[in-house]
């Protein structure tokens, strides 16, 4: 074996072992996880009521709590962030503008999300008098996920040759036309599923919400979106380092965990989904 051949093979051996390293990682938390919160989970855990403090019954509210804020966060940044990506690739001129607006989208993305949530305090609770709520929350968790959203929305169209947008051009259409009929149709799948995958890491942020709506004890459900409300993520936080008696609810939230990881598993599937039926309409 020459040199060349000896480097290749470490260096593919190298990768190969952070692989297993990174997997066996992966598998050891998900197994512990598995393991200690599948003992709990049932129907019942799934559908009634916290009871006498969080040490007994379920996590029904925190799993509608959850349900509300991902429809709120979509519904602001879905339209929004797609709306904006297409401006950004498909009118704007690449001038300093545009430039300076995506260094500012790519900043905004490495945010630490408590930053969010203080904004989320100051914009949405005070300043527009939305006070605690599922409403502010989400709206909070919308502006989070919203760099993310143009920039996975921004790279879908970016994949969509020039020459569908040229050809489309020369035939007389309008620029929305043509965008419509002969861009957005093979760019969706990927701008849905950043979208979608933007949705189910905003699903299981703690920060954002801990200052914005979240509860830490409500036997019922939110009867509108100006309600506070409970969620998986800060349910399990709490659960795991403030409650009172945490040796004794560590069951609820090992099963806790459980059941916002198969949550979030769900919503990433649903993303592949929606990714492979419109691509197979695509291409039909």
């Amino acid at each position: 074996m020459n040199n060349k051949s000896i480097t290749q093979f470490f260096g593919f051996g190298l990768l190969r072992l952070c692989i297993v390293l990174v997997l066996s990682a992966l598998a050891v938390i998900l197994y512990d996880i598995f393991h200690k919160g599948g003992a709990i989970i049932s129907w019942e855990f799934v559908s009634e009521m916290p009871k006498k403090g969080m040490t007994e019954g379920g996590i029904f509210p925190a799993i509608i709590g959850t349900f509300y804020l991902t429809i709120i966060t979509a519904l602001l940044s879905i339209p929004l962030g797609m709306g904006c990506a297409i401006y950004l690739h498909e009118y704007s001129k690449g001038g300093k503008i545009a430039r300076l607006i995506r260094m500012s989208i790519r900043n905004l993305s490495g945010v630490p999300s408590i930053v969010y949530g203080l904004f989320g305090v100051v914009i949405f609770v005070q300043f527009l008098q939305l006070d605690t709520s599922i409403l502010s929350a989400g709206l909070t968790l919308g502006l989070m996920t919203l760099p993310w959203t143009i920039t996975a929305s921004e790279e879908a169209l970016k994949n969509v040759p020039q020459s569908y947008r040229d050809g489309s051009l020369a035939l007389g259409a309008t620029r929305w036309q043509s965008i419509r009929t002969n861009v957005l149709p093979y760019s969706i799948p990927g701008m849905l599923t950043g979208a979608v995958l933007g949705l189910s890491r905003a699903a299981g942020e703690t920060a954002p919400i801990l200052f914005t709506g979240a509860a830490f004890f409500l036997p019922f459900l939110p009867k509108s979106f100006s309600d506070q409300f409970m969620a998986l993520p800060y349910h399990l936080y709490i659960m795991a380092t403030q409650h009172h008696a945490i040796d004794k609810v560590r069951p609820i939230a090992y099963g806790t965990a459980l059941v916002l990881i198969v949550l979030i598993f769900c919503m990433n599937f649903f993303a592949i989904l929606i990714r492979y039926r419109l691509r197979k309409v695509k291409m039909e």
